[in-house]
């Protein structure tokens, strides 16, 4: 009765290349037919329905959809067309609009192929294996039928090529979260972290999915010549913000700071006048830096080395010395103690004088008294 129909109303002409939209009247295995008004149904094969490899029509098509497509061939016989053609076309203009303004979109993986993963996107999308996940990835079988939410990072029409990447969605999202995490950091605050990475010059801490930067001078109040001597990797660590850079993505960490200063200990343990032991760390034009705590060290000024006049501290000593020194002062404040040999071998000198006097005092006093207390014994006899 349709078919009638169809015979008895006036025909449409049609030509190659003329667009038609009509509706799946019948599924086959290897092709579709399509109802588009004219005398006949026109044939729809399976290698024009998708830019991507289908086992069978019925996975993508079912009776009733409705489609677009372009006529490939046209006879008295046959009318043959192609879904793909119309969708490559559209899919250019939109995929131009979408590689314009970076719009992020959902692709279905449709084939694991060599270098990486096919999706259709009204073209064949390919994904590049490096441009799947931010992390390496040996295996690509289970990600058929996976959504991915990817950008367009390259369109060539004449070469029919698209690169999408879900990498660069991924990336450009941790950065937007990083920014937010960094200017949530404060100058001050005291955070709990994971030692990164080590370097030369510091190490790396990991403060919730930002690394800041533990230089070696911020490691321990003590010299440190190798980060390791204080942290190893892993290592949970107490760190203070010391700067926090947006702009630079970058924070400035450490952790002596979470520690009590030497300075205040020592302030606490040594007062003018005392006697300290130390080593001597550094020399200068004008003096002898002794560290006589880890992290305390004393100035020993070129005047107060030796009790005779000297041109150098090294005529004296030597880095790496040890030597004793009095504490003329502390202050903890501007982390400076000033130190002299010179008063305590001065001190020193004084109280073996004063020993020895106190020492002939009493050796005189004794021997007198025994003469005297003889000469009265033999008086009263």
């Amino acid at each position: 009765m349709v078919e009638e129909m169809k015979n008895n109303v006036e025909v449409k002409q049609y030509e190659v290349g003329d667009r038609i939209k009509g509706k799946v009247s019948s599924v086959k295995e290897k092709h579709a037919l399509i109802d588009f008004g004219y005398k006949i149904d026109a044939i729809l094969p399976i290698g024009e329905i998708s830019n991507v490899h289908i086992e069978k029509v019925a996975d993508v098509l079912k009776e009733g959809d409705e489609i677009e497509a372009v006529i490939t061939k046209i006879n008295e016989e046959e009318v043959v067309v192609s879904k793909k053609r119309v969708d490559n076309e559209k899919a250019w203009v939109e995929l131009r609009e979408k590689q314009e303004k970076g719009e992020v979109f959902e692709v279905t993986v449709a084939e694991v192929v060599k270098g990486g993963l096919v999706a259709d996107v009204g073209l064949r999308g390919f994904i590049p294996a490096s441009q799947v996940e931010r992390h390496f990835v040996e295996d690509f079988s289970d990600y058929v039928g996976r959504t991915l939410r990817v950008k367009v990072i390259e369109l060539d029409e004449e070469k029919n090529k698209v690169i999408l990447s879900q990498r660069a969605v991924l990336e450009e999202e941790e950065a937007k979260a990083r920014q937010e995490r960094i200017a949530a950091i404060q100058v001050g605050d005291v955070l709990e972290g994971t030692v990164s990475r080590i370097t030369s010059f510091g190490a790396f801490v990991d403060i919730g999915g930002v690394d800041g930067l533990v230089h070696i001078s911020e490691m321990a109040w003590h010299r440190v010549e190798s980060p390791q001597e204080v942290v190893q990797e892993g290592d949970k660590v107490q760190v203070k913000v010391l700067k926090v850079d947006p702009s630079q993505e970058k924070v400035s960490l450490s952790l002596k700071a979470t520690q009590p200063s030497p300075w205040q200990k020592a302030a606490e343990e040594i007062k003018a006048g005392d006697t300290v032991k130390g080593v001597v760390k550094r020399l200068a034009p004008f003096g002898a830096f002794v560290e006589v705590r880890p992290g305390v060290e004393g100035l020993i000024h070129i005047s107060q080395i030796a009790n005779k006049r000297i041109g150098t501290p090294q005529e004296v000593l030597k880095e790496g010395q040890e030597v004793e020194a009095k504490v003329l002062d502390v202050n903890p404040e501007e982390e400076r103690m000033s130190l002299s040999i010179r008063e305590l071998i001065e001190d020193r000198r004084a109280q073996d004088v004063q020993t020895y006097n106190d020492k002939q005092n009493a050796s005189h006093g004794v021997t007198l008294g025994d003469l005297i207390g003889d000469q009265l014994k033999k008086l009263k006899q």
